[in-house]
């Protein structure tokens, strides 16, 4: 039996990996994916963190770029290999965990490849579990081409004819960009235009210096300004939306209301002609295979600081699981670094009770 498993070998599984390294404690990181950094190179080949390399460095290890470099997707792939490769992280592929159930001294984690035991569990699996797309989207003719953007990868999936975009957030801008750019036909926009946009450097700095300097990254989730800023729409960062919305191929068409085989109707007219739809939505969390776990009115679990209701389950990676930093690439390292001090602290106290 391991003393812990580690659900998830992305940055914060890989992060907190680092500390229970160092704590000597016999621990083992489980991913359902294929290869180390899969999370990243399956989404869109454009790519780019929007974060220079200068911010983006892990635990006891810097990211290999020029300060000011913007990495790709393949970038963040291969700085996670080499991360495994340098701590000699012990980590299980092919792994998808299916179900967590608490026992009296030990979790049970099933997966298909059979069953784990182990004292502790963290979860790092990361806000991004279930694609979303409106409902309505089931009633849209089979000959309009959908998918959602975790699965987008270039305009080469794309039929011949007219393209929707639909979703206001960082990835519908950025595929909007692109797109539009190598479409020969009409592009729609469905969403908000009236989005906040942050360019990536101010005045010679890059925002994430800025952001550093004014502490924006550190408010904690609990505190006023925090509460404030996690339920605020997030800005889109270094895209010119303005810019895109005015290319003459695009044509911003308001939020998507609903749909009936080949009619998408829309707040400012109804398309009948559409030949691709790419869903920039979202996603809805799923937390709903940990037996006990209790979850908040938007699914995700209850925690202080990444500890559960559960003695001996923790989280890590959650979007605000304590900063604006914690689901960034940088930001994870503070997180994982106060688990473990917790866990060595709760350990002692157990030790002692």
């Amino acid at each position: 039996m391991k003393d812990f498993i580690v659900v998830g070998a992305a940055q914060a599984g890989l992060a907190m990996a680092y500390y229970l390294d160092k704590m000597e404690v016999d621990y083992l990181v489980v991913d359902k994916e294929t290869e180390i950094g899969a999370s990243w190179l399956n989404r869109w080949d454009s790519l780019k963190l929007f974060t220079p390399s200068e911010f983006n460095n892990m635990p006891g290890m810097q990211f290999p770029a020029e300060k000011g470099h913007y990495p790709s997707k393949t970038e963040v792939a291969q700085y996670f290999k080499s991360y495994v490769q340098k701590f000699d992280i012990p980590v299980r592929l092919n792994t998808l965990i299916e179900s967590i159930t608490h026992h009296d001294d030990h979790f049970l984690l099933k997966s298909p490849q059979g069953e784990m035991r182990t004292r502790n569990v963290v979860i790092a699996t990361g806000p991004f579990h279930i694609p979303y797309t409106p409902p309505f989207s089931k009633k849209i003719a089979s000959e309009v081409f959908q998918i959602h953007s975790n699965y987008y990868k270039n305009h080469d999936q794309l039929q011949d004819g007219k393209t929707m975009v639909v979703g206001a957030g960082d990835s519908g801008f950025q595929i909007l960009d692109e797109v539009s750019e190598k479409a020969d036909d009409k592009v729609y926009f469905s969403g908000t235009t009236d989005v906040r946009v942050l360019p990536q450097e101010i005045l010679g700095k890059t925002l994430w210096w800025w952001f550093t300097k004014t502490g924006f990254l550190s408010f904690s989730r609990n505190s006023w300004l925090g509460r404030k800023l996690s339920k605020s729409r997030q800005p889109v960062i270094g895209t010119d939306v303005k810019e895109i919305l005015d290319r003459e191929n695009v044509e911003p068409v308001g939020k998507t209301k609903n749909a009936e085989d080949h009619k998408i109707v829309t707040e400012k007219k109804t398309l009948t002609d559409l030949k691709n739809i790419i869903w920039a939505t979202g996603y809805r969390p799923n937390f709903n295979w940990i037996e006990g776990l209790e979850l908040t009115k938007d699914g995700y679990p209850k925690h202080h600081r990444g500890v559960s209701n559960i003695d001996g389950l923790y989280f890590i990676g959650l979007p605000w699981l304590h900063t604006r930093g914690s689901a960034t690439l940088g930001g994870i390292k503070k997180d994982a670094a106060y688990l473990a001090d917790y866990i060595k602290q709760h350990s002692l106290e157990t030790a002692l009770s």
